[in-house]
């Protein structure tokens, strides 16, 4: 089992790969490792923030696919290749998935198994004060 270190500022997860139920978005994520950005608060969907892709996924469709993730799930929105908006999603609280344009969903190739408890501090840190760099890589 492949783990990844998630890491902003004092707050540090470790992630399990669900190669398994979303293969493809696994093979994706690990080719960007180290994958370094900005996290910000999501504005459509409740409590959680989210990385811009942009087209960057839009080939990869979807695997068990969601539009309420938990605490813990990390989802990647692939958008498509018109209108790009592909991101990274992580829920820190209660959710819907959802856009300008409404509900979409997103494949869990991420959990979080360790230090997930810190998620809703973490999040409030990105509400309040702002975009946040975020880092995952393979531990």
């Amino acid at each position: 089992m492949k783990r990844i270190k998630i890491t902003s500022g004092e707050y540090v997860y470790f992630a399990r790969l669900e190669e398994e139920s979303a293969p493809k978005s696994c093979a994706w994520f690990l080719n960007k490792l180290p994958f370094k950005s900005h996290i910000s608060q999501g504005r459509w969907s409740g409590k959680a923030v989210f990385i811009r892709l942009g087209t960057t996924a839009a080939e990869l469709g979807y695997e068990n696919a969601t539009s309420y993730p938990q605490n813990g799930d990390v989802v990647l929105y692939p958008g498509d290749a018109t209108r790009g908006g592909g991101e990274i999603y992580m829920p820190y609280g209660p959710n819907e998935f959802s856009c300008e344009y409404g509900k979409i969903a997103g494949s869990r190739f991420l959990t979080i198994i360790k230090n997930q408890d810190s998620l809703p501090k973490f999040g409030e840190l990105v509400h309040w004060d702002g975009a946040q760099e975020i880092v995952f890589e393979l531990e």
